[in-house]
């Protein structure tokens, strides 16, 4: 179906949702005009502080003033509070109705098609998308409201300064954003488009992956491949298309958004000839600057990027007859989003290190170290990673946290040695990641143990899957304590044991992943790298697995992290934002990232 008949159904289904949630809807808007309040004090208070303040010889009054812009950020702040508990109330039911229509649609199949009773694409709309659906759901209600309420606070309030002001602001403003609205359409098509073609892809690669000794004896490899490359030439192209999109999103950013400052400096003469006092030019600068221009900017990356991918996503819940490729597998990948959209990192501002030791204690090797890393999907791409440096100490426990694509999974391929960093160093025990000597194409490399989100299971038997990350023979009762810390002992069981076979077709995905977990506890790798391998366990499950790892004899963990939880278990934090990097405790961090205090809120709200 074509890129408008998905928007306008997508459009339709979403009114009939929100048609639903009115009360929800009017929680949030009552939290959100404390916002608005919070904003029109900020910049009215500054114009009166100078005015009737520190211009007129009145301190007192000026600080006055100043103290209630203050008064305004604590209520910006209990507004948030209140909006985050109401956001639950939207979000959940949401993902409530994805999964039912989900069922209900694979339960039809199973019934109309037995022979399609196992339906993959049913099963990742089922877990991957509606997560998918759900953030990006959340994500874009908070800063649309935000964006709203912020603009009417601050349009409020230059009226409130002088009415004169209006006009030089509000039309960029306007032409910008009507601008940046006529991009969501066509850009949400490219958007699916290219899923679709990473899907095709996908399904593509699977099919050859399966049958390549077949492909080879026969000689097809030439054939097999040429339709590969098709696929891979269109995919450049989407992305081509995607980055112009961008490109053209940006200006209109520009010209919403610093345009009407640039009207606003060079009318300052005349303004302040017409008599509109100072006081009121600082207070419209503060308004643009401080208020309009950082939610404007929120509004339009989010939009831009959630929003068409909530499009994309929602359509496949909406359309009758959705494809069956299991929609979504690949784009919640780090690298993979990247490559479509990296979102550039900037530099951090300091070195992020563990925690010092006492000064007698002797400086231990670091277990991971990175030292101005830079890395890059190609020559002319915004670098993923940017001038990141970090020290891992060994035993330590680390999360890694951060918005999807934005360098999670890039930065433990890095570490892994999957990657080489474009600039900068990586090393692993004190040797770099890649090209040790004795490590890599040399031999097996010990010093750590990668799991990714889909798990390697192969067919034998449960003992070797479980032991094949070893170098040497284990013990039959090694074998069992490691199933029974991890919590897989039941599973093993059930497979029949030790020695039963293993089909990994017929094993869930986080049963899988149980498996590779007990085989990461197994193996003598002092680094475990844990690229969101426990996504399909249940929070228990999960706790029980990261505590097994972390406490492991010489264990350093590092956690691509996607529940609170699993952050707060962490001796340290790692966020990564696309602008800088920041590292601490999680009780510290709130105070310290902006990202990090909303990260945390939509955990909470979505518990």
């Amino acid at each position: 179906m074509s890129g408008d008949g998905s928007w306008r159904r997508v459009s339709r289904e979403g009114r009939r949702f929100l048609r639903g949630r009115r009360r929800p809807l009017r929680r949030l808007a009552l939290w959100s005009l404390l916002e608005s309040a919070h904003t029109f004090l900020g910049g009215y208070a500054v114009a009166r502080a100078l005015d009737d303040g520190f211009l007129a010889g009145r301190t007192g009054t000026g600080i006055g003033w100043l103290a209630v812009a203050a008064a305004g950020a604590l209520l910006g702040a209990l507004a948030l509070r209140g909006v985050f508990g109401g956001l639950a109330d939207l979000v959940e039911p949401l993902r409530d109705a994805l999964v039912r229509r989900s069922v209900r649609r694979a339960i039809g199949r199973a019934v109309a098609d037995p022979g399609r009773a196992g339906d993959s694409g049913a099963v990742s709309r089922l877990t991957q998308q509606t997560e998918m659906a759900r953030d990006s759901f959340a994500g874009l209600v908070l800063i649309a409201r935000s964006f709203v309420f912020t603009a009417l606070g601050a349009l409020l309030g230059l009226a409130a300064l002088d009415p004169v002001l209006l006009p030089l602001v509000v039309p960029a403003l306007l032409l910008g954003t009507v601008a940046f609205l006529a991009t969501l359409r066509p850009m949400a098509r490219v958007q699916r488009a290219a899923l679709d073609c990473d899907e095709a892809l996908a399904a593509r690669t699977g099919e050859l992956a399966a049958g390549l000794r077949d492909i080879v004896a026969c000689g097809g490899g030439a054939s097999a491949g040429a339709r590969v490359e098709l696929l891979v030439a269109e995919q450049e192209r989407l992305t081509g298309r995607l980055a112009r999109w961008t490109a053209l999103r940006t200006l209109t950013l520009g010209v919403a958004g610093r345009l009407p400052v640039v009207v606003l400096l060079a009318a300052t003469p005349w303004l302040l000839g017409r008599g509109v006092s100072t006081g009121a030019v600082a207070g419209a600068l503060t308004y643009l600057l401080q208020s309009l221009l950082p939610a404007l900017d929120a509004l339009m990356t989010a939009v831009g990027a959630a929003g068409t991918r909530l499009l994309v996503v929602l359509d496949r819940f909406c359309d009758p007859e959705p494809a069956d490729t299991g929609a979504g597998a690949s784009t919640g990948t780090d690298a993979g989003t990247a490559r479509t959209a990296p979102v550039p990192a900037q530099p951090a501002q300091a070195p992020l290190t563990p925690p010092p030791t006492t000064m007698s204690a002797p400086t231990p090797t670091p277990a991971v170290e990175l030292h101005r890393v830079r890395f890059a999907y190609g020559p002319r791409a915004h670098p993923v990673i940017d001038d990141l440096d970090l020290v891992v100490g060994p035993g330590e426990h680390l999360a890694v946290v951060g918005p999807s694509g934005i360098g999670k999974s890039t930065l433990t391929a890095l570490i892994a040695g999957m990657l080489p960093p474009g600039r900068g160093t990586v090393r692993v025990a004190g040797a770099p990641a890649r090209g040790a000597p004795g490590y890599g194409p040399d031999g097996p490399d010990v010093r750590r143990t990668l799991l990714p989100q889909q798990a390697y299971v192969f067919t034998g038997t449960v003992r070797e899957n479980l032991t094949h990350l070893c170098p040497g023979p284990v013990t039959g009762g090694e074998v069992q304590r490691a199933a029974a810390a991890l919590g897989a002992d039941a599973l093993v069981a059930r497979l029949g044991g030790l020695d039963a076979p293993v089909d990994p077709g017929r094993l869930s995905p986080g049963e899988r992943q149980h498996l590779a977990l007990t085989a990461a506890y197994l193996s003598p790798a002092p680094l475990l790298l844990l690229d969101e391998a426990t996504c399909h366990l249940d929070p228990r499950a999960e706790e029980r697995a990261e505590r097994a790892l972390a406490e492991r004899p010489g264990s350093t963990l590092v956690v691509v992290a996607h529940r609170i939880s699993s952050a707060a278990r962490a001796d340290r934090v790692l966020v990564l934002d696309g602008t800088r990097a920041v590292c601490g405790t999680h009780a510290e961090l709130p105070a310290r990232s902006p990202l990090y205090r909303d990260l945390v809120g939509v955990w909470n709200a979505q518990r």
